[in-house]
């Protein structure tokens, strides 16, 4: 009886390694068409936005995540998408999900400029607040910060936000929206001083623009 259970034992072992043998070859290929099937998705979905088929890039991202539960970028990008057709709600849904898959700062971003639209000043603060604090050196996250302390009226905060979007990136652009809250505030040095910079800057061929616009967009 030990040596016909011992006949067995081998017989399983071997049997063993021929799946583990098989296993990773099969999970090799199952990783290749799963990698080849959201590939195409992805350029379907580019294809798509490119030709302004938002209906068609919508389904591609929706494929995706059919696909791939846990992919923060098609959540991402399908929050756009929802910005764009102005459905705020599912938005932000797709971006808090984006959130809490992968929280970076431009999901964070996105979301604070959702919820700006719909008039939630309090969450858009928090969420523009946590994007500065992920990524603080660009210039556009200071300036819709700035734009939510321009709603809220604190005044001072915002020229703040603004100074610091002008050290980041002193653009012609920026400079002439920090000149026009330095007016409002009745700071009239300081706004003729942020223009003349602008001016001195605003050159044909050497003007920059703000790295990102202040909204979601595709």
């Amino acid at each position: 009886m030990s040596a016909t259970l011992g006949i067995l034992v081998i017989i399983g072992i071997g049997l063993l390694v021929i799946f583990l043998n098989k296993k990773p070859d099969q999970v090799s290929e199952r990783t290749t068409r799963f990698a080849t099937q959201l590939e195409k998705l992805w350029r379907i979905q580019n294809d798509a936005l490119r030709t302004h088929k938002i209906q068609r890039a919508e389904k591609a991202l929706l494929m995706i995540l059919r696909v791939d539960e846990r992919n923060a970028a098609a959540y991402n990008r399908l929050g756009m998408i929802f910005a764009k057709q102005l459905n705020f709600d599912d938005a932000i849904e797709c971006f808090e999900i984006a959130q809490s898959l992968d929280p970076t700062a431009s999901s964070y971003h996105n979301v604070g400029l959702v919820y700006m639209e719909k008039g939630d000043l309090e969450k858009a603060m928090l969420a523009l607040k946590q994007a500065m604090e992920l990524e603080p050196d660009l210039a556009f996250r200071h300036i819709s910060y700035a734009q939510i302390l321009e709603r809220i009226g604190d005044k001072k905060t915002m020229i703040e936000e603004l100074e610091k979007a002008v050290e980041l990136e002193p653009t012609p652009q920026i400079l002439k929206i920090l000149a026009e809250a330095y007016d409002e505030d009745d700071r009239v040095v300081l706004a003729a001083s942020a223009r003349d910079k602008a001016r001195d800057l605003d050159v044909p061929g050497t003007q920059k623009t703000i790295s990102q616009p202040n909204k979601a967009v595709i």
